[in-house]
């Protein structure tokens, strides 16, 4: 993929159709890591065909696992033969630095192995992202690790993991995933306390039980793991991605249009369709089906006292903070005002600029909040040239040039195409004109 890719936007059309949301990105590297816990075949379905996962499969390839693709959705792996050495070769280097969920094939590896290795891993450029949550974790079921500060690297070894209690020092979902797959196959119990509920970790927790692991206490805070020997293989099928789904919420509210969100898995979007509920855009409901009509207005909820409505992010079962910026956008033609109070990350909301310089009506408050004083459509935003920062900020300027007035080019699109599949294509589909350049 050219990491210079650009996205021509023609703005102002209203779309129209229906849509299927990919597979859930961020479920699909906890789960493809997983697979390292066995010898036995994983078959793995409604992948999405995305940078980041396709990334991290090439990533398992090289450690020798069998990767068999049977279509660009499903893929059976077998880590049967694991060449350890490969983790310090430069092409796993290279590779592993470029996506941050190649931190979670440290538990597999450990439990299989004794030993693991690590590059300081990357990923979105949206604040600090620590890594003491997962470190932490491992030291207390038994890991050592150091660090090479010239190679960058960690390296981790264990003579066996040992059951014990865990108190996570953050929610963190990654490091709740890694510290689960290093319990499973740890001796004896372990309980993890202030662990990350997410409805990913709740489909890691049941896939790992599938392969015989033993978690007790799934969608909950405190999970209970009783260590088992061995586990086997599995088929197992991701979640619709929740966050494409509140990106088409707010794309369809913005640009007017009517669009139909197909097969959600409406039981796990928790409040997400509730706080979209709460900028005034009207949702209906079909089964698992959304659809959102086509709005000429749309007016905030404020609280019940009349004071203004504040959307801030929280570990699930809170609001997302993956869909912070998505929510933003939508609000810039909303009636009413909006403050967005960006608590988990730093630097997340710094591509409000862009949007400032397409005309939107949006103070910067400081580095975790903003404040939208909703235009109600009285002027459209104007298309500019604007580059990508990071995968959900990516989305929401493409959200942006697609209400605008004019055209828009984006670059650094590779950041889109990390989290979002064949995104241009798929919106073409209900009417949008975007194009791709090299």
């Amino acid at each position: 993929m050219n990491t210079n890719g650009t996205f021509i936007v023609e703005g102002g059309h209203q779309l129209s159709g229906e849509i299927i949301p990919q597979g859930a990105k961020n479920e699909a590297l906890q789960i493809l890591s997983a697979t390292l816990l066995t010898e036995e075949p994983v078959r793995v379905e409604n992948l999405p065909d995305i940078e980041d996962v396709n990334k991290l499969i090439d990533l398992l390839d090289g450690l020798g696992a069998k990767v068999e693709r049977h279509d660009r959705q499903t893929v059976t792996i077998t880590a049967k033969d694991i060449d350890l050495d490969y983790v310090l070769s430069e092409d796993y280097v290279r590779d592993a630095q470029r996506i941050r969920g190649s931190v979670m094939l440290i538990a597999p590896l450990l439990n299989r192995y004794g030993r693991a290795s690590l590059p300081k891993p990357g990923g979105d450029k949206i604040g600090r992202r620590r890594l003491d949550t997962h470190l932490l974790g491992l030291q207390t079921l038994g890991a050592e690790f150091t660090y090479d500060d010239e190679k960058k690297i960690y390296t981790f070894k264990t003579d066996g993991l040992k059951g014990t209690f865990l108190h996570m020092e953050e929610i963190s979902v990654t490091g709740t995933a890694n510290v689960l797959m290093a319990a499973v196959l740890a001796e004896g119990e372990t309980t993890i306390y202030n662990a990350a509920c997410e409805p990913y970790l709740q489909q890691l927790s049941h896939m790992l039980n599938h392969m015989g692991a033993k978690i007790e206490g799934i969608g909950s805070n405190l999970l209970r793991v009783q260590g088992v020997t061995s586990l086997k293989g599995t088929t197992h099928r991701m979640l619709p991605d929740m966050i494409e789904i509140g990106s088409f919420i707010g794309l369809a509210a913005i640009t007017k249009s009517d669009i139909t969100i197909k097969d959600t898995r409406l039981d796990m979007l928790g409040i997400i369709p509730r706080t979209f509920e709460r900028l005034g855009i009207k949702l209906e409901y079909n089964g698992d089906d959304i659809r959102i009509p086509s709005q000429d207005h749309y007016e905030v909820q404020n609280f019940l006292d009349g004071g203004i409505l504040t959307i801030y992010d929280a570990p699930w079962p809170g609001f997302t903070p993956d869909l912070m910026s998505i929510a933003l956008v939508t609000a810039i033609q909303a009636r009413g005002s909006v403050l967005f109070h960006q608590k988990m990350f730093e630097s997340r909301l710094f591509f409000v600029d862009k949007l400032i310089d397409m005309g939107a009506q949006v103070i910067l408050c400081d580095p975790h909040r903003a404040t939208v004083i909703g235009m109600d459509r009285r002027q459209p935003l104007r298309g500019i040239r604007m580059t990508s920062p990071d995968i959900r900020a990516g989305v929401s300027l493409l959200i942006a040039a697609l209400s605008a007035e004019g055209t828009s080019q984006i670059d650094n699109i590779y950041q889109i195409d990390r989290g979002y599949q064949n995104i241009d294509t798929r919106l073409r589909a209900l009417g949008a004109q975007i194009e791709r350049q090299p």
